[in-house]
């Protein structure tokens, strides 16, 4: 009787350290496992060396340094290729900077500067608010950057993953600013 006893027993911590051992690597799946798509965001603009012109023909050149912060989630690193930010007037791209393919911590944020040289040369002259827009002062632009890459999990497992950044913003002409900037 005591042998059947002490086999009950056994197989119950046994049964018992199983069914632990579900729960730690359900949990650890549902959590750690879990692979999210990286967040990029700009996080301050400046405007530098800005020039606009409203006689004949309304025009503006200038200089954008923004700082593009990426906010990396998940437990593994993001490493991301090269890629573009476009901003944008109307729809139409007046300017476009290159983001250098780099790498963000496990559950960190990485930021850094992008300058960003916009002209209105580029415009192809399609957008009839564009000369009232310079004429009030306030110009309203967009930004789009998309960032690809894969989430590196323990050194084992990689994810192709991408971040997309869509956000707006408007220059106050006179005083050389960026307002109202909001980010999706």
């Amino acid at each position: 009787m005591k042998g059947g006893k002490r086999n009950t027993k056994c197989l119950a911590y046994v049964a018992a350290f199983i069914v632990f051992q579900t729960i730690i690597i359900l949990v650890f799946a549902l959590t750690v496992m879990k692979i999210k798509s990286p967040k990029v965001r700009f996080g301050t603009v400046v405007v530098e060396n800005l020039g606009s012109s409203t006689t004949n023909t309304s025009s503006f050149d200038m200089r954008l340094v923004g700082q593009v912060a990426i906010k990396n989630t998940n437990f593994g690193h993001f490493k991301y290729d090269s890629s573009n930010v476009t901003i944008l007037y109307g729809g139409m791209p007046v300017g476009e900077a290159v983001i250098s393919n780099g790498r963000a911590k496990a559950r960190k944020t990485q930021k850094f500067n992008v300058t960003v040289d916009i002209s209105s040369d580029k415009l192809s002259g399609a957008n009839t608010n564009f000369t009232s827009d310079v004429g009030s002062g306030f110009l309203p632009l967009s930004s789009q950057a998309k960032l690809s890459g894969k989430v590196h999990l323990l050194k084992v497992i990689k994810k192709k993953k991408s971040g997309e950044m869509s956000c707006t913003m408007t220059v106050n002409l006179q005083q050389r600013s960026i307002q109202d900037l909001k980010c999706k």
